[in-house]
């Protein structure tokens, strides 16, 4: 056996093991709460785990299928570069000062109601703002429709009207400023009251904002909140899925993923490591709500350990994992295609795939949360100061979980097709572009048996998390 074929295979088994021992936590992502404390119905255990697999096996061969049948680069590149554009030029101002005022009234609602108002987290608009209408709501928005957040941006806002600029953005910062600073918000979402304490959310919310900010006013707000800003750089990656896009010009409408397609999508390491991380952070919120994963975390704290360091610890193990597992399948990818790119150009255009499945674990983790529990958002807006003693809740149907299930499928297949489509656009000659995808392809359908097989588990409560 030559060098390089040891190396495919050897590269080859440690990637699927890699995924195999991550995916053994996204099973569960239909079932969790996604550690935010709010009630939510759990509605995947219904689902049978033969029909699991058939739905999964039938996605998975369609997948393979289309990346062998369909080798017309006329195809593929009509689905890269085909839009639609539209000009907003004339509601560009009115757009403007509409959702600024919104979002600056609706964070300093947040900060004053989460001081003043209700102390308990489903009844604080602050606490079902933050965590059912952001972090849930707007953000399927964003990768179903478009990326509403460049105009809400209370943060953006401010920081524009004061004085800014004092110092260029260093080049070699990159992103790694969000990266961190997502790291911490994981963290903090994990160990310390955010949905069962508004005040303590408030305090979050503060520091978050002279951070922001203060970034913002040293470096001038285009290049803050375009490379450091974390809640940014969260919705831009999960917009990219979507089929409106913002142009310099206005609006473009694309085939969904299309523009997962796009040399800039990824152009840094730092932003595939911010990628890494949106696919983590669900995989880690599944983790301490399973059952391997509470036995693991009382086996850590069961040896002196304290519960805040595991928690951190396995947010920073299981995002070296996944940050190992992605250049292993990188490297073996270009070594099976033969390919004179460089190993980061590979890395870069096969880093924006992974956000079609950002988006349908998003979908899969967050409907449901988000159907359960909005009309508690909508019962708290009403009556900030003096919401309703039982809020709302809706309580979700059986076949629900086949909808978590589609979004899980629906991302992955779209994830094949644009890597296909990128694999196609890099290299010449359809036996090199399918070569390629390969390694990628194994990674998927590993990801897809496994998390289908375990989406049936029935969670369980994280423990040591504050209440």
């Amino acid at each position: 056996m030559s060098g390089r074929s040891a190396l495919v295979r050897r590269t080859g088994l440690i990637a699927v093991g890699t995924v195999i021992a991550l995916a053994v936590s996204v099973g569960s992502v239909g079932a969790s709460n996604v550690g935010v404390g709010l009630s939510e119905q759990s509605v995947g255990a219904a689902i049978p785990v033969w029909l699991s697999l058939a739905m999964g096996g039938g996605a998975v061969g369609t997948s393979v299928l289309m990346t062998v049948l369909i080798t017309n680069r006329e195809h593929v590149e009509r689905f890269r570069t085909e839009t639609v554009g539209v000009s907003v030029d004339r509601f560009r101002t009115s757009w403007r000062l509409v959702f600024g005022t919104v979002g600056v009234a609706t964070l300093v609602l947040m900060l004053v109601v989460g001081v003043v108002g209700p102390q308990i987290g489903s009844f604080s608009i602050t606490v079902l703002l933050t965590f059912v209408g952001g972090r849930a709501l707007l953000t399927i928005v964003a990768y179903t429709v478009g990326n509403p957040w460049p105009a809400l941006n209370p943060w953006r806002y401010i920081a524009t009207a004061l004085p800014n600029g004092y110092l260029s953005y260093p080049s070699w910062l990159g992103s790694w400023p969000a990266v961190g600073a997502l790291l911490v918000l994981l963290c903090l979402e994990a160990i310390a009251p955010l949905t069962t304490s508004p005040r303590a959310l408030v305090a979050v919310i503060l520091a978050y904002s002279v951070f922001t900010i203060g970034g913002a006013v040293v470096f001038a707000p285009d290049s803050w909140f375009r490379n450091a800003d974390p809640i940014s750089a969260w919705f831009r990656f999960y917009s990219a899925v979507a089929p409106i896009q913002r142009t310099a010009g206005g609006l473009e409408v694309r085939y969904p993923g299309a523009r997962l397609t796009d040399d800039d999508v990824v152009s840094d390491i730092s932003e595939i490591a911010f990628v890494l991380l949106l696919l983590w952070e669900l995989t880690y919120s599944a983790v301490i709500a399973t059952a391997p994963g509470v036995r693991t975390v009382e086996t850590l704290v069961g040896i002196g350990l304290a519960p805040q360091f595991v928690y951190l610890g396995l947010l920073l193990v299981g995002f070296g994992l996944f940050w190992k597992g992605f250049l292993i399948t990188v490297t073996s990818a270009r070594c099976r295609a033969e390919s004179p790119l460089s190993q980061r150009e590979v890395a870069f255009r096969f880093a924006s795939p992974l956000l079609a499945i950002a988006a349908g674990y998003h979908f899969a983790h967050y409907a449901g949360f988000s159907l359960s529990l909005w009309p508690s958002l909508v019962d708290t807006i009403a009556a900030p100061l003096n919401p309703p003693e039982n809020p709302t809740q809706y309580l979700l149907t059986s076949w629900f979980g086949y909808v978590e299930i589609v979004g899980i499928l629906f991302g992955y297949m779209l994830s094949v097709w644009v890597a296909h489509a990128v694999s196609f656009n890099l290299l010449s000659g359809k036996r090199r572009a399918i070569r390629c995808q390969y390694p990628f392809i194994a990674v998927m359908i590993v990801l897809t048996v496994v998390s289908l097989l375990l989406v049936t588990a029935t969670p369980v409560e994280p423990v040591y998390v504050p209440s």
